[in-house]
């Protein structure tokens, strides 16, 4: 069975002001959802399968479906708040879901292949597609998984700090830690980021977490342990997510899979802010004029 790409599209853009997983940068009013499920279909993947809230599947569905008819299987499962599903009795109030580790669970009914998630809002380029289905098809196993890692230098705003997830390896390439780093940004010609008042330099060739991942079906039975803990040890923080490095730290530190770490070349741009947006567009017009995409992308 070919491989599956789950699109992490359930949040709210708070920051940004507006549901920016629908809105238009391409030419034609493509949205980065379109350019990521292009190349996916160019790389070789059979499915892809959004992570929504159930009120956004109507939008979804206008959108993407009359432009993926025939050319890749769909699939949308939902994001809530339901904890029963997991075995967990006691009612917890939040005022949103618990993070992106969460959400991946909301495609373990649906998905039985090997699979990639990646976030709804991100440009990750082709060859970090390319690299991920070749690694997915020849060499995950249950126990062996892997992360895009992106060149930091390629990855930051010209309008705010970022929070990136530092990547450690060891010789062979392989994940040791991933470390957030919050307040990250360009100070001059230099990358710093901040921590207690304090500023520390970071490698432009740093390899940092994009949320690109690659696992296998075997994930979810571990992260839903993972997660049953989370949520017992955090019900009194409303604010705790469970996010996907944590899957990473946790299977690392426990022996029970490996992570490697895919390099590439990529430059990665996202919408982090508003003012990216425009960024954004001119960066898929430039990807557009050099051939590696064409003008009306379906």
């Amino acid at each position: 069975m070919k491989p599956t790409l789950l699109i992490l599209a359930a949040g709210m853009a708070t920051r940004y002001g507006s549901l920016k997983q629908i809105d238009g940068f391409g030419p034609n009013g493509e949205t980065i959802i379109d350019y990521s499920i292009y190349d996916a279909i160019k790389a070789g993947f059979g499915k892809v399968v959004f992570i929504i809230k159930e009120e956004f599947i109507d939008n979804f569905k206008s959108i993407f479906e009359p432009k993926l008819n025939g050319k890749i299987e769909t699939d949308y499962v939902f994001q809530n708040f339901e904890l029963k599903q997991f075995g967990i009795e006691e009612e917890i109030y939040r005022e949103k879901p618990w993070g992106t580790a969460h959400a991946i669970l909301a495609g373990r009914k649906v998905v039985k292949e090997p699979f990639c998630v990646i976030n709804a809002d991100d440009f990750y380029g082709y060859d970090s597609f390319k690299k991920m289905i070749e690694f997915l098809n020849e060499e995950a196993t249950d126990s062996s998984y892997s992360i895009v890692g992106y060149k930091i230098g390629k990855t930051l705003s010209d309008f705010g700090s970022v929070s990136r997830g530092v990547c450690k390896t060891d010789e062979g390439g392989f994940l040791e830690e991933i470390t957030e780093r919050t307040q990250v940004y360009k100070k001059e010609d230099a990358i710093v980021y901040e921590e207690n008042g304090l500023e520390y330099p970071l490698d432009f060739e740093t390899p940092v977490s994009m949320n690109f991942w690659g696992f296998t079906p075997a994930v979810f039975k571990l992260t839903e342990e993972m997660f049953k803990e989370f949520v017992l040890a955090n019900r009194d923080k409303p604010k705790a997510e469970f996010f996907i490095p944590l899957i990473g730290e946790t299977l690392v530190n426990n022996d029970k899979a490996t992570f490697k770490v895919i390099p590439t070349d990529s430059q990665w741009f996202g919408v982090t802010y508003k003012k990216d947006k425009a960024f954004v567009q001119a960066s898929i017009d430039l990807l557009i004029k050099d051939g590696a995409y064409p003008e009306k992308l379906w």
